[in-house]
């Protein structure tokens, strides 16, 4: 996933949320968002990366949540473990955050940021492996964040967008007019001007290429494969929350469509 903008208690009528963007390759096979069983026994609802058997975002029935996103630069850290099987592994978890995070091994993974979230404790966190070496992490308190592939709200120009888009959704009268201010601004093709763009050390025309919140680079075999969307209500037994996946067709015979999955954290 290379784009997420979330809100962690900024609204009391949705304590909860998530904009993101998954881009990766677009011959990766993938399945969408679903309800399955982790080795453990696990339920999780997320879509999966059927390569490696991570995913890049994911919740659990129980409260757990988890985002990744990677790290992007010239010489990134290459790890011999996917990087999207910390999402499971915290949704496989009852542990905290710090201890969580003391159990990662940083030189075994790629670049990565990871959210993780548990609404019993009420815990949120943001974990790195970058700059290196070792972890960052970083308790967040209540507010509105940005996630691309630098450090967290790294002020990269389609970061700020989704977050000011996040902030202004947070005012919309109803939860289907929220998700159309959240989806248009995930579906945004404006790039960045090229003396906004970060310097990650990659080519200038790649880098321009990813600068929008939705990429289209099919001459590279890659962009946004899905747009997810979470929101969670207050109810009188803990949140209600929907989950919402959009699938992409870049290419033809591509699949497309929606997933909705609800359910009650409690």
């Amino acid at each position: 996933m290379c784009l997420i903008a979330f809100a962690i208690g900024a609204s009391q009528r949705w304590p909860l949320v998530v904009a993101s963007n998954r881009d990766e390759f677009l011959d990766r096979p993938t399945l969408p968002l679903a309800r399955w069983h982790t080795d453990a026994g696990t339920e999780v609802i997320s879509g999966r990366d059927l390569r490696a058997g991570g995913t890049w975002l994911g919740l659990t029935p129980g409260g757990r949540l988890a985002m990744l996103t990677n790290v992007r630069g010239p010489a990134s850290l290459t790890g011999e473990k996917s990087r999207g099987e910390l999402v499971t592994r915290w949704l496989d978890s009852d542990a905290g955050a710090s201890s969580f995070a003391a159990q990662i091994d940083a030189a075994a993974y790629g670049g990565f940021n990871l959210v993780l979230g548990d609404f019993k404790s009420g815990d949120w966190h943001w974990i790195s492996n970058k700059p290196g070496p070792g972890l960052e992490s970083r308790a967040l308190a209540p507010g509105v964040y940005g996630l691309s592939n630098g450090a967290l709200d790294t002020p990269w120009p389609k970061t700020l967008a989704l977050k000011k888009a996040l902030y202004s959704a947070l005012a919309a009268p109803s939860e289907e007019a929220l998700n159309g201010e959240l989806m248009a601004a995930l579906r945004s093709r404006q790039r960045g001007g090229r003396d906004e763009l970060p310097s990650t050390g990659v080519p200038l025309a790649l880098e321009e290429a990813l600068s929008s919140a939705f990429v289209d680079f099919p001459e590279h075999g890659y962009g946004t494969r899905c747009s997810t969307l979470l929101v969670a209500s207050a109810a009188s037994d803990g949140w209600n929350l929907a989950v919402q996946e959009y699938t992409h067709a870049h290419l033809a015979g591509d699949p497309s469509g929606t997933q909705n999955i609800r359910l009650n954290w409690s």
